[in-house]
């Protein structure tokens, strides 16, 4: 991948669309949109303009966008030609423009790479954009726009440039202990004691919430207890599909099912597993029963359809098959009773789920990333203990600066960058 060619493709959906946006970008971007348009129109007023093939053929009649290099999308010349939807208009389009020694095909999310390279976004909100592109709850896009839209970007760079001024305010100590000032030193130390303790609060506040990534993986919401408990059946009316075979015959279920689900712009894992049993010879039954002992370990809730409770806090006993003879009383221990012939049983199982997992994956109003989290946590770990010594605070406080451009990509290195754009579609 060469930085300083020209590129192109199609930027909007796979046809057919009724319009196909195709972008052209870098230093030949004009050129070659004028060899299919003609003169282009000035900057950033949209025209109608035929698009010719070289021997003059009509491909296309379509709105040309120009924008002027370094204020554009990827900070270098680029050109959009909003085409109609067709398959066989973009392939034309398209052929006449590769035809073009200068250009190539982009690769994915080479365009928002550019715009990286190129100063107009950093690392944070390309992270955001790549979210933005995937995100499948409310939840999931509120986050993803608010980090492409630069908000976790202002944050971490304000907490810099207060790591700053207090760098600063510390040389400046330094200097009165050097001049024997010792009464403007003690006067400026502890105001400089007094910001830093607001600055750790405050981001020891944001880094409470979980990183992005927890949001998207979902909560976890295990279905555990006995054979021919109900468990597949009941992961069947959560998910409001037959994701799980339902039989009379205990131990159907031998491996974990997990079935995503989105609901109220949350999303959830619902996992069924094998059902447990005091011991077994089956060496199959045992694998599963150790899937489902493992499963409930890294649960965020687990639903319990058995007699006897787990310990642990996440663990909720459900009183399922409520609708039969033997088990029309709901126990003391059973937080809710349900059953197939109760459509409304389902429904307050999903509150009760909703109401037990409310704080696992709450928003935040900074969504940092693990990669971001884990750099501002090493940003408050160094000034976390603050030393007597002023030269050690003075270092604490360099330290903290570094993590924070860590987060913020100042320092990214070709395999970081390669992993996150490789999540971009071709034209992003």
């Amino acid at each position: 991948m060469n930085d300083t060619d020209t590129i192109a493709a199609l930027s909007s959906g796979r046809p057919p669309a009724a319009i196909a946006v195709i972008r052209i970008s870098g230093p030949q971007a004009m050129a070659a949109a004028a060899a299919l348009a003609g003169p282009l129109p000035p900057a950033r007023q949209a025209s109608l303009r035929s698009l010719r093939a070289v021997d003059g053929d009509l491909l296309d009649r379509a709105l040309v966008l120009v924008f002027s290099g370094p204020a554009s999308a990827t900070g270098e010349d680029l050109v959009e030609l909003h085409c109609h939807g067709g398959r066989a208009v973009v392939e034309a389009v398209e052929q006449a423009l590769f035809a073009t020694p200068s250009l190539r095909r982009a690769e994915p999310g080479e365009f928002t790479r550019r715009a990286l390279l190129n100063g107009r976004i950093d690392l944070t909100e390309a992270a955001g954009l790549a979210d933005l592109l995937e995100a499948e709850t409310e939840q999931q896009r509120r986050a993803a726009l608010a980090a492409a839209e630069g908000r976790v970007s202002r944050v971490i760079r304000d907490w810099m440039a207060r790591f700053t001024d207090l760098s600063a305010r510390v040389e400046a100590s330094i200097d009165h202990a050097e001049e024997g000032d010792v009464e403007a030193e003690a006067t400026l130390l502890a105001d400089i004691a007094v910001d830093r303790q607001a600055l750790l609060d405050e981001m020891t506040e944001v880094l409470s919430a979980p990183p992005v990534e927890r949001w998207r993986d979902g909560v976890r919401v295990v279905i555990a207890g006995p054979p021919n408990a109900g468990k597949s059946t009941l992961i069947n009316l959560l998910g409001g599909r037959d994701a799980a075979i339902v039989s009379p015959i205990a131990g159907t279920t031998r491996d974990r099912i997990e079935v995503p689900v989105r609901r109220d712009g949350v999303g959830y894992v619902l996992i069924d597993t094998a059902g447990l049993r005091a011991s077994t010879d089956d060496p199959i039954e045992m694998a599963g029963m150790a899937l489902t002992h493992h499963s409930m370990g890294i649960a965020d809730l687990v639903l319990w359809l058995g007699d006897d409770l787990p310990e642990g806090d996440q663990h909720v006993r459900i009183h399922a098959k409520a609708d039969l003879p033997e088990r029309l009383s709901l126990p003391p221990a059973a937080a809710l009773a349900i059953s197939v012939a109760d459509p409304a049983s389902i429904e307050r199982l999903w509150n009760l789920i909703a109401k037990r997992t409310a704080g696992i994956v709450q928003a935040s109003d900074v969504p940092l990333h693990r990669r971001e989290w884990i750099a501002c946590r090493s940003a408050v770990a160094a000034i976390e203990e603050r030393g007597d010594d002023i030269l050690i605070q003075a270092e604490q406080l360099r330290s903290a600066r570094q993590h924070l451009a860590e987060a913020l990509g100042m320092n990214a290195t070709e395999d970081m960058l390669d992993v996150l754009f490789s999540r971009f579609c071709i034209g992003k």
